[in-house]
């Protein structure tokens, strides 16, 4: 679902190292996620990376995800719930996040 108005977005690439736990982490955080207004724009597996400026690591996922504004996404991020679900299935599925922009439209 898109935003009506306003959004602050931000685009993010991964290096997921484990798919199915990864998948997990992302059907656990989605209500979440959806509480806070938030949901995904885009979501791409990327399968060759030509040049990148960041020493974070590979990117094999690249994905918008939005958020009616900052204070939403900050709130989201810092939800107990949602740290306990990064904790479980994020950490041990993903070695690289790299942000690649962020921007309110």
């Amino acid at each position: 679902m898109r935003p009506k108005c306003m959004a602050h977005e931000t685009l993010v690439g991964l290096d997921i190292t484990d798919d199915p736990v990864y998948q997990s982490y992302r059907e656990a955080m989605i209500p979440i996620l959806t509480r806070y207004g938030g949901g995904f724009r885009y979501d791409l597996r990327v399968s060759e990376v030509l040049k990148s400026e960041s020493d974070a690591g590979n990117i094999n996922r690249l994905f918008i995800i939005y958020f009616p504004d900052r204070a939403a996404k900050d709130a989201f991020f810092s939800d107990a719930e949602y740290t306990q679900v990064r904790k479980q299935f994020f950490e041990p599925s993903v070695s690289a996040v790299t942000i690649l922009a962020e921007y309110d439209r």
